[in-house]
């Protein structure tokens, strides 16, 4: 699993450190004693796990956009991270069909500017592309897609990061056969946890929904996704940062995700989510299937997450019931007003001894 000791001392760079997902490594990173630096946008939500956090204040904040080369390469310059993880990204499916030029501009020509950044640098080492499980031409068949399965991603934010995919190769080939830096990209499974407050998530939409004591609308309850909590991929893209650094033979593309047994639909993530909110909240909050006819998603995604198990001994240690309770008491201190910090650095110590 992963050895949070390596971080202590060493210059990380996240992209997107300010999202939902950036936000819990960054607090993962300051509590191995890493030194920080983060490169994004301001919070993309109001309220923000980043705010929260008061990370603006624990690490170097640094506000710039990843489509813009020259203040990217000046931060590489001044900053001579030894690791880089790319997080930024435009993640919502439907935005991307809002506004599919952006959503290309950012995941695309981002992730250039990002690898340009690191082939003008002389001091990275490891390199982690994050990207996603739908990069995979969907099939909609019952079975998990393999890293060697074809990229071609159905909507724009899909296939945005099937070419994020496939020019992170392309660089690797052209410019980094002879170097010592290694280059991985990471294709994770649906994340879910708490401080997520984006829109057109599911158990995002759930909390604010249960919070206004209105039932759940859910589009598609018949769905299946590879559910997890944050801190599985989280800890996956820092252990494959870490194992790579020592050997660039380990590098690579990998998926992260759930068992088999917790791919679930996501009709059963949120029937799991109204009993433990009920529960803890004393309500009587249900869900309605409604669908708003919009565009597509997939119905069937699973993925097989044998290479990552058998290259490194990776195993998922919360399941799906797990990472709901997490959440759970997350919520409880949040709408309590009390301290979520201190919820996030209990589940971070929880996850690492294998509570």
């Amino acid at each position: 699993m992963t050895d949070l000791s390596f971080y202590r001392g060493k210059r990380v760079l996240i992209t997107g450190h300010s999202g939902f997902k950036g936000s819990w490594m960054s607090e993962v990173l300051l509590k191995a004693g890493a030194d920080v630096t983060g490169y994004a946008l301001e919070p993309p939500t109001e309220p923000s796990l980043f705010r929260l956090l008061s990370l603006d204040s624990k690490i170097k904040s640094i506000k710039g956009d990843i489509r813009d080369l020259e203040t990217l390469k000046k931060t590489f310059d001044d900053v001579k991270p030894e690791i880089v993880i790319h997080m930024a990204a435009q993640p919502i499916v439907r935005e991307s069909y809002q506004s599919p030029v952006y959503t290309y501009e950012v995941n695309v020509m981002g992730t250039v500017n990002v690898l340009e950044s690191i082939r003008l640098s002389d001091s990275v080492k490891s390199f982690v592309n994050v990207t996603t499980d739908k990069v995979y031409k969907n099939k909609e068949w019952e079975w998990g897609y393999r890293e060697n399965e074809e990229l071609n991603g159905y909507d724009p934010y899909s296939n945005s990061k099937s070419c994020s995919e496939l020019l992170t190769e392309s660089y690797r080939n052209s410019f980094f056969m002879d170097r010592e830096t290694a280059i991985s990209t990471m294709r994770a499974g649906n994340v879910i946890g708490g401080g997520d407050f984006a829109s057109d998530r599911i158990v995002p939409d759930c909390v604010r929904a249960a919070s206004e004591k209105k039932d759940i609308i859910v589009r598609n309850p018949y769905s299946t996704r590879p559910y997890q909590h944050v801190l599985e991929p989280v800890m996956a893209y820092l252990m494959v940062a870490e194992r790579q650094y020592h050997d660039k033979g380990l590098a690579g593309s990998y998926n992260v995700g759930p068992d088999e047994a917790d791919c679930w639909t996501t009709g059963r993530l949120v029937s799991s989510f109204c009993e433990q909110w009920n529960e803890m909240m004393k309500a009587d909050i249900a869900w309605r299937n409604v669908s708003d006819k919009g565009p597509h998603e997939a119905g069937f995604l699973k993925l097989d997450c044998s290479k990552i198990k058998r290259v490194f001994g990776w195993r998922p240690r919360w399941n799906v019931e797990e990472a709901m309770r997490k959440i759970m008491e997350w919520n409880q201190e949040y709408f309590g007003g009390g301290d979520v910090c201190g919820v996030v650095d209990q589940q971070i110590e929880d996850y690492i001894k294998g509570r």
